[in-house]
């Protein structure tokens, strides 16, 4: 069997911190993670990464992210997931749910049949277990950067519709619109995340959904309902509620430090997840335009924005969201790097094999330069992809 030893390596990993380490890799699976080993020779069935003090860590998992490269997952073009998971790999995502726009149903059915195509020819670069659904059952007061015009109300048959294609991993939508409680149960029994975003929703709307199995925020603070103090809406809601899985744009940018202090400092670790919701502009230069379902939207000073000015999504990496929350609050890594990878994957069930550098966990690993907090190596499957 292939092996691959990492040597001269800084594991981070939830609630690990360790320097000079070493990582043995056989297979698809870690079969050793240990400081001061002796040392390992290449051979003919043995390769030897010597990472130089580097930061190795759980591959990250982005359950939110439109794009990147100039494509985006609801293109036409067959050829979108493959670029757009070609950039995630770049920034060191090793898992990615594809996440599509409010647009047509069958827009919809073609982006599902393209994750299809790329499921089919093999995943040659970040994993693509399923999708997630950022609409198209939203609430037209809360669209942001979605267009109003094909917003629709929850609909179970169009849901199964675009999963019969490709799984459908998680759908984001507003809990107060007409069925939105039942629809978090038929959600669950599909073996589909709801999630509640773009919603005006009062705390009072959210608990039927809650009771019936929902447990996760879209981009929790942007395009919800704020905290007041005669009703706390979706943002008091995240507070109170523990086991409200919360995204997190750690750009700066679509929350405030203070912000993120309150959330990372005030919320439990284990039910906060960073996303990015990069759009086709990540990677690109200022100055860069481009339509987003139907929307005109620009790339100026790193932010994409509207012509209205408002928020778009993002250009972040997951890498420099997890250096921003690091130098905001001073929280060590190995606590913050759960926030990453290994919250995602317990969510969606793959918490025994994804998330940490631990024995036994597939080798999905990402190689941080701590200058730059840019990959500088990236394994999937055990395999270095970069």
């Amino acid at each position: 069997m292939k092996r691959t030893v990492i040597v001269n390596a800084h594991v981070i990993s939830p609630d690990v911190d360790m320097e000079g380490a070493t990582i043995v890799i056989e297979g698809k699976k870690i079969k050793l993670v240990a400081a001061n080993k002796p040392a390992h020779k290449a051979d003919r069935d043995t390769t030897v990464v010597d990472v130089r003090g580097q930061y190795v860590m759980p591959g990250f998992i982005d359950v939110h992210t439109h794009g990147a490269l100039t494509y985006d997952f609801c293109d036409a073009d067959e050829n979108a997931i493959f670029e757009v998971a070609r950039g995630k790999l770049q920034e060191g995502v090793t898992t990615f749910l594809p996440t599509t726009l409010t647009v047509s149903h069958e827009e919809l059915v073609a982006a599902a049949k393209n994750a299809r195509k790329y499921a089919d020819a093999g995943m040659p670069y970040a994993k693509a277990p399923g999708i997630h659904l950022e609409g198209p059952f939203i609430n037209v007061k809360c669209c942001g950067a979605q267009n109003p015009k094909y917003v629709r109300k929850p609909s179970v048959k169009e849901l199964k519709e675009i999963a019969k294609v490709y799984p459908v991993k998680q759908i984001s939508y507003a809990v107060e619109t007409e069925g939105g409680a039942k629809f978090a149960k038929d959600c669950i029994k599909l073996g589909v995340v709801p999630s509640c975003g773009h919603t005006g929703a009062k705390l009072k709307d959210l608990m039927p959904a809650y009771r019936n199995g929902l447990r996760h925020m879209t981009h929790f603070c942007n395009q919800m309902t704020p905290l007041h103090h005669r009703e706390i809406g979706m943002v008091g809601a995240g507070f109170l509620i523990e086991d409200l899985n919360t995204e997190v744009i750690c750009d700066r940018i679509h929350l405030c430090d203070d912000m993120l202090r309150l959330i990372f400092t005030r919320r439990s670790l284990a039910h906060v997840q960073m996303i990015t919701d990069s759009l086709r502009c990540s990677h690109c230069k200022d100055g860069y335009e481009f339509i987003m379902g139907g929307i005109k939207v620009k790339l100026q000073n790193g932010e994409a924005r509207l012509e209205a000015g408002n928020l778009a999504g993002s250009t972040l990496w997951m890498g420099k969201g997890l250096k921003n929350v690091h130098d905001v609050t001073g929280i060590p890594l190995k606590d913050l790097v759960r926030c990453t990878s290994w919250n995602q994957a317990i969510e969606f069930g793959w918490g025994k094999e994804l998330g940490k550098v631990e024995k036994g966990y597939t080798a999905d690993l990402v190689v941080i330069n701590p200058r730059t907090w840019k990959p500088s190596a990236v394994f999937v499957d055990g395999e270095q992809k970069i």
